[in-house]
């Protein structure tokens, strides 16, 4: 479609007006306002308060931003109840993502699971195991992968010690130290391919 200097210039005036002023509100309706206040637990609120609770500035572990945290810890049982974004932090300004505003639950979760889930080849159902049978079974099988792709030379003759039949993608669970450790026994095994997802 052929359009005229004039008006792809209206056409831009036009889209940078509407892009300045549109969240202004204007000709927009009123929000109706919320019935009551929100549904959240009464003990939950009384726990935050500071005759129930310890308020204790950190930093989050995860990605290496080092954002500021706020954490409530419980006067009666030492543990952490509440975890949010420190406000007066320069680096996030009271603002976390996911894994931070969650990170009390790596500890505190009671939700965690007691088992693992595991399917046998060839079957169409999974079946509970316990977490020690699953590391040892894990164990086994990188052991066995490392034996059998194990390369001491590459074609050249030069001494390499690698495998190139495994590879590690990482976690997003893992802080900083635990990503360091773990790329140490990554490459204590010879793994050539290490890969982090630090910000899924």
């Amino acid at each position: 479609m052929p359009v005229t200097r004039r008006e792809f210039l209206k056409l831009s005036a036009a889209a940078a007006a509407t892009t300045a002023f549109g969240g202004l509100g204007l000709g927009c309706a009123a929000k109706k306002k919320a019935a009551g206040p929100l549904p959240v637990p009464a003990d939950r609120i009384q726990a935050l308060k500071p005759e129930w609770s310890k308020q204790t500035t950190s930093v989050c572990c995860y990605c290496s931003v080092g954002c500021g945290l706020i954490v409530n810890t419980s006067l009666a049982t030492g543990r952490a109840i509440n975890s949010e974004g420190d406000p007066d932090h320069p680096i996030n300004q009271g603002a976390l993502c996911a894994k931070g505003s969650a990170i009390w639950q790596m500890a505190e979760n009671d939700k965690r699971p007691k088992t693992v889930l595991w399917r046998a080849p060839y079957s169409d159902k999974f079946e509970p195991k316990p977490w020690d049978w699953a590391l040892k079974r894990i164990a086994r099988l990188v052991k066995d992968a490392r034996d059998k792709g194990f390369e001491t030379k590459n074609a050249k003759g030069e001494l390499v010690n690698r495998v190139n039949t495994l590879a590690s993608v990482g976690s997003a669970a893992l802080d900083n130290e635990e990503c360091w450790a773990y790329q140490a026994m990554l490459r204590s095994l010879g793994l050539v391919y290490i890969e982090h997802q630090a910000r899924i």
